[in-house]
C-alpha cells in the first residue's frame, strides 16, 4: 500500500513574452483577476474576473485547456492560480502565472 500523498497540482511562472505565445495557442485562456475599473483602464487582453469572484465564476473557464491568470503585480493572480489548481477536476489544465504581473510587465 502506498502512503505517499499524491503530488500537489501547480502554476508555473512565466513571464510578459511567454504570455503572448501561450495566448495565442488553441484552447487558451487569459484570466485578469483584477477589478473591472482596473481591467477596463488598461488590460492585456483575455476575459475580467475579479478574485472575488473566482470560485462562482469557474464554469467559464471549464472549456478551455490552458489558463493564464494575471493582475497589475503578481499578488492577486498567485492566489487565483492556486485556488485553480486545487480544482480536481482540472488536473489535466495547464495553469499559468504572470510572474511580476502587468507592471512587472510594462
Amino acid at each position: 500500500m502506498n502512503n505517499h500523498p499524491k503530488p500537489r497540482k501547480t502554476y508555473t511562472d512565466i513571464s510578459l513574452p511567454e504570455m503572448k505565445r501561450i495566448q495565442s495557442e488553441p484552447n487558451t485562456i487569459v484570466v485578469d483577476v483584477r477589478e473591472p475599473w482596473e481591467f477596463e483602464e488598461f488590460n492585456e487582453g483575455g476575459i475580467n474576473i475579479p478574485l472575488s469572484t473566482i470560485r462562482e465564476k469557474r464554469q467559464v473557464l471549464e472549456t478551455f485547456d490552458t489558463i493564464v491568470v494575471i493582475c497589475t503585480n503578481g499578488t492577486r493572480s498567485k492566489v487565483a492560480a492556486l485556488d485553480y489548481c486545487r480544482v480536481p477536476t482540472w488536473a489535466d489544465k495547464s495553469i499559468y502565472h504572470l510572474r511580476g504581473g502587468i507592471l512587472e510587465a510594462e
